[in-house]
């Protein structure tokens, strides 16, 4: 963490809409020791329940959906360009298939208990408040539905207040 601040979300300036929709960003969490990750670019940043949020979606397919579920926190770190290579592999390959962490080069140090990788330029720790699985009669735009899920595989919605966030110096 020494090469890290701590920021607080009001300080936050970065755009969400470019960090998750452009650049991506890796969700990650611990399971009986062993940390697991996955690429993203669906999620957000916000206000709920009178807390600053991260909210992130999974398909159930998805391992890190397991280690997301056993732990009451996760981190979501943002790189800089030069990183997209190694967040599409990450994004590509399954950790139930290899070690793909090891194999990206990205190194997990754990902050409060919450892994994260040191190479990020943002790491935003998250406490899980609510997780709920989308259900296809809730689709206000059915196009929707059918677009995104033609083999079912809804995602599963968790909303998680910011605990912390630290950016590098």
């Amino acid at each position: 963490m020494s090469n890290f601040k701590e920021i607080q979300p009001q300080e936050f300036v970065y755009s969400p809409f470019k960090l998750i929709g452009e650049e991506w960003m890796l969700i990650t969490a611990e399971k009986d020791g062993k940390a697991n990750t996955m690429t993203a670019s669906w999620g957000g940043l916000g206000v709920m329940w009178g807390k600053n949020v991260a909210y992130i979606v999974i398909r159930p397919q998805r391992y890190t959906k397991e280690f997301i579920d056993n732990s009451d926190s996760f981190s979501l770190t943002f790189f800089e360009e030069n990183f997209k290579k190694v967040l599409g592999y990450l994004g590509a390959k399954s950790g139930r298939d290899e070690d793909k962490i090891g194999k990206s080069g990205l190194h997990v140090v754990q902050t409060d208990g919450v892994p994260y990788f040191s190479e990020a330029k943002i790491a935003v720790f998250c406490k899980k408040l609510y997780a709920q699985k989308y259900q296809p009669e809730c689709f206000l735009a059915g196009e929707m539905n059918e677009q995104w899920y033609p083999d079912k595989d809804h995602h599963t919605l968790y909303i998680a207040e910011v605990t912390k966030i630290l950016v590098k110096e």
